[in-house]
């Protein structure tokens, strides 16, 4: 699989070429409010990837708050910057370039922390009114169980997923920092492809990890919730670092309670 995995990394990968050319123009002061970027066709003809690239990097500025798309082919079309980064979000957008060279096993670890509180935070509050929209989490899930996905797809749209339980936790600092990670983990787990031995049996572990973790959400079982994220992040870990790689905790007690 190792040559016909690197090949499939490329395309996933492109996204992040558009999301760094962006940050650039806003951090250098390139691109204030109120301006509009080019459409997809002309972001993806100038730096030279595919449409879907684009709009995945469209689609991380504007969970981060900084731009507002709307559909559609008129004058109010496209993408628009709403917000310039300042301070805080301007050190995450600085992680987001930056978390690619940070060492996988501190990515994991702090993936651990981050996605085990949104994993309880949105488990305690499916006990009440209104329950948290899972809705693009779930549209994703069936995304998945597509069979003709090649495995650097999957893992597009597996990091989707992990993002999209960020943004139904309504938490914007966890959601920011998650997107800010977003090309550390996307790059880890398509490394790991390669130690992978038999792909369609580890991606269907994946698939049926994610349902539980819904299903627990669901169910408002905030420990049962994060238990499974906890587990289901450590398992592709140890499946696919390294040998002698630092091991990620392991135990559920370990799992914050914020």
């Amino acid at each position: 699989m190792g040559d016909d995995a690197s090949a499939r990394s490329i395309e996933p990968r492109a996204w992040q070429a558009v999301l760094e050319h962006v940050e650039r123009q806003l951090l250098d002061g390139e691109l204030s409010p109120g301006d509009r970027l080019p459409g997809e066709r002309q972001l993806a003809a100038d730096l030279g990837v595919g449409r879907s690239s684009v709009r995945e990097a469209l689609r991380v500025l504007e969970v981060l708050g900084l731009i507002r798309t709307h559909a559609g082919s008129g004058p109010n079309a496209g993408a628009i910057i709403i917000a310039t980064p300042g301070g805080g979000m301007s050190a995450l957008m600085r992680l987001q370039v930056a978390a690619a060279g940070f060492p996988v096993a501190d990515i994991v670890a702090t993936r651990l922390v981050l996605e085990a509180h949104v994993a309880g935070a949105l488990a305690a509050a499916s006990a009440r009114d209104p329950r948290p929209d899972l809705g693009t989490a779930e549209r994703l899930l069936d995304a998945m169980d597509d069979p003709a996905l090649s495995p650097a797809e999957f893992l597009a749209l597996d990091a989707a997923f992990h993002l999209a339980l960020a943004e139904a936790s309504g938490n914007q600092v966890v959601t920011a920092t998650m997107a800010g990670l977003r090309s550390g983990i996307e790059g880890y787990a398509l490394a790991g492809l390669d130690r992978i031995a038999d792909w369609p049996v580890t991606s269907a572990r994946l698939r049926s990890e994610h349902r539980g973790v819904v299903e627990a959400i669901r169910a408002a079982d905030a420990a049962a919730a994060r238990s499974r994220i906890h587990d289901h992040i450590s398992a592709y870990y140890a499946e696919t670092a390294p040998d002698g790689a630092m091991a990620a905790p392991s135990t559920p007690e370990e799992h914050p309670r914020w």
